[in-house]
């Protein structure tokens, strides 16, 4: 048999053998098309100006992921060689030179990884009209099917598949050329080594990495970088402390109960659950490490889009609006551009003013989540309010004499019902009369008041000194991003001219969302590509570590069988050895990424997080995902296991 065939029948027989990384690496190949696609598709450039950022941050999300990718093929070669060591020391003992066999090693494997691009290839041209089809979606844009190979796209995936794979056989190849027979032979018989051999520095170790991790955590979440360095530090030697000093913690829990020890099957699944941990601690910390990275870019991809979207929605209630960032009239540039070049279908010019004093705000201040814009309560007169309310589509509403309403943001209905006292301007005093919440453009300064605004009959506003003057437009047709930047353009030419001492805020309903499209796109997209990678890489070592495992578990249930044990217990003895199994790399990134998804999630401005993108929401949905992936291979893992090891 010729050296390529046989690197032919060993590839074959590699992929079935290893069918979950196989499977693996045709959806890494995959990801990084579709990807790729993204950053160099013309179509999506042309959605916004925002989307232009896109290529830089996939082209760097996509060097982390080839080198997430890269140490697991780097990790899997390394391990495959360790396996069939015993096969290849054999082909040296028949004759075979040392370079004959770290070829056949090195062009079956990248036989299987050829397979894996080719697949993957085709697979991430659906996957790519899946992503194209949520970009335009967020864009509200219609799809169209259109499959074709992007020569870019095609070209970066084949050249980092390239990268990857020449790096990790490279090693493989040089390591076995360097290998004597004798070592090549008993290379499987290499464990990581016990990195700490006392049973009492492991139990220290085991208490000191657990003050670590918290430690880590809350330092992480001050929200300064000097503090999330060392608290990421932190985090990393308890993940590490951890684990290489977990396998002395099991034996010692049952030396203090040994009523628990024999009890079912415990013995038979913390012995042999110890016996791995004890020789693969460094790989079980990386693995955890890799699983807090994923719960935590799932995250803050959703609180990046949760921030998007809420900010979107109070600030494109009107399709254009234009307010002044202190008390002087908007400037006539603006109306001229405007009537000679946007078709407007009704249009309100207006002032907000300043009330008598403060009441309002120092009780929104010490009872709601509220930051003082202020030193006075701002104030609207009812026929304006009336009108931005037709500008926005809200149904009217009726202020009855000698009363006020206060409109608001959403989370502070509930604080602004329970205000029952009377405000007075000049002469006028009146009761309060009611409260709304619609998005009414109260994120700024130079909006209609910060997170809230007294709405008072007009009468009531006669003499008050004014906070500033706003524009709000209905348009027969959405504005156009370049009228939008016109508009800027304007104003950067009365500022040149010092006819503006500050900046006027612009908003139209189009632009606003289509920036909250392109930001999320180009922050959530990435942080998905990362999480997918990593979720996979991590699960999918897990896996082959397992199912590598299958002759010894064969043997040990064929014992087992002999002593007694029947097929249905056996069965339940597997499947907990797994659960925790997989549970421990899985478990302390919880207690990492939750917390820090929930400070980061309330740390945006109040009322922006709610709904579906509410912290509680968000650690929910990420947890889901999360789980959803790794259940997938546990699964795998645990039915193959289940069908090769057990006993008929």
């Amino acid at each position: 048999m010729t050296l390529s065939k046989l690197s032919l029948r060993n590839a074959q027989r590699q992929a079935k053998d290893y069918l979950v990384y196989f499977v693996t690496i045709v959806l890494a190949a995959a990801l990084l098309y579709a990807f790729n696609g993204l950053a160099v598709s013309q179509e999506l450039k042309t959605l916004s100006r925002a989307m232009s950022q896109l290529p830089t941050v996939i082209a760097l999300s996509s060097l982390v992921v080839v080198c997430i990718f890269g140490w697991l093929v780097t990790y899997a070669t390394r391990f495959m060689l360790t396996r069939r060591s015993r096969e290849l020391g054999t082909y040296l003992l028949i004759g075979l030179e040392h370079k004959q066999v770290a070829r056949l090693f090195f062009l079956e494997n990248l036989a299987v990884g050829g397979c894996a691009l080719v697949l993957g290839i085709l697979l991430g041209s659906l996957l790519y009209q899946a992503l194209r089809a949520i970009a335009l979606a967020l864009f509200g844009l219609p799809y169209q099917l259109s499959l074709s190979l992007a020569p870019k796209a095609l070209g970066l995936t084949v050249l980092y598949f390239a990268l990857i794979y020449f790096y990790a056989l490279g090693r493989s190849r040089r390591r076995i050329r360097k290998l004597k027979i004798h070592d090549l032979i008993y290379f499987d018989r290499q464990n990581e080594g016990v990195v700490v051999q006392s049973r009492g520095k492991r139990r220290g170790l085991f208490g000191l990495s657990l003050v670590l991790g918290v430690v880590g955590t809350c330092l992480i979440m001050v929200g300064s970088l000097p503090c999330g360095i060392l608290g990421a530090g932190c985090i990393i030697v308890f993940l590490f402390a951890f684990f290489l000093s977990f396998a002395s913690g099991v034996p010692a829990f049952f030396d203090r109960r040994p009523e628990r020890k024999y009890r079912g099957q415990n013995l038979l699944i913390f012995r042999t659950l110890t016996a791995k941990l004890a020789t693969m601690g460094v790989v079980m910390a990386i693995l955890s490490l890799i699983f807090t990275a994923t719960l935590i870019s799932e995250g803050t991809g959703m609180v990046f889009r949760g921030l998007f979207l809420g900010r979107a929605a109070e600030n494109a209630c009107f399709d254009l609006y234009i307010g002044t960032a202190d008390a002087q009239p908007l400037s006539q540039d603006y109306l001229d551009y405007i009537q000679e070049n946007i078709p407007v279908e009704q249009a309100l010019c207006y002032s907000i003013y300043q009330g008598e004093d403060d009441q309002l705000m120092e009780y929104v201040e010490a009872g709601g989540d509220y930051y003082r814009y202020f030193d006075r309560d701002p104030v609207l007169r009812f026929s304006d309010y009336a009108t931005l309310r037709s500008l926005a589509g809200y149904p009217p509403v009726e202020l009855k004499p000698g009363e006020y309403l206060i409109h608001g943001r959403a989370y502070l209905e509930e604080h602004l019902s329970r205000y029952t006292q009377s405000i007075t301007l000049g002469n006028t005093t009146l009761s309060p009369g009611g409260v709304h919440t619609e998005h009414l453009l109260q994120n700024y300064d130079s909006g209609n008041g910060q997170r809230y605004i007294l709405v008072v009959p007009d009468e009531a506003v006669a003499g008050r000194p004014v906070f500033h003057y706003a524009y709000a437009a209905k348009t027969v047709q959405p504005v156009t991003e370049a009228q939008f930047y016109d508009l800027f353009d304007i104003h950067y030419k009365l500022e040149e001219e010092n006819l503006v001492r500050s900046y006027d805020e612009i908003h139209t309903k189009a632009q606003e969302e289509a920036e909250a499209a392109a930001w999320t796109a180009t922050t959530v997209f990435p942080f998905y590509f990362l999480a997918l990678a990593l979720s996979m890489t991590a699960a999918t070592i897990l896996t082959i570590q397992q199912l590598s495992e299958s002759e010894r578990y064969r043997r040990q249930f064929g014992l087992l069988q002999k002593l007694g044990m029947d097929r249905e217990e056996m069965s339940r003895a597997l499947g907990r050895q797994l659960g925790i199994y997989y549970a421990l790399p899985a478990i302390p990134p919880l207690f990492i990424g939750i917390p820090f998804i929930l400070n980061l999630a309330n740390a945006t401005e109040p009322g922006v997080m709610v709904g579906a993108s509410s912290p509680g929401a968000i650690v929910a949905i990420a947890l889901a995902l999360f789980f959803l992936i790794y259940a997938i291979y546990v699964l795998l893992a645990y039915t193959s296991l289940k069908r090769n090891v057990l006993p008929d």
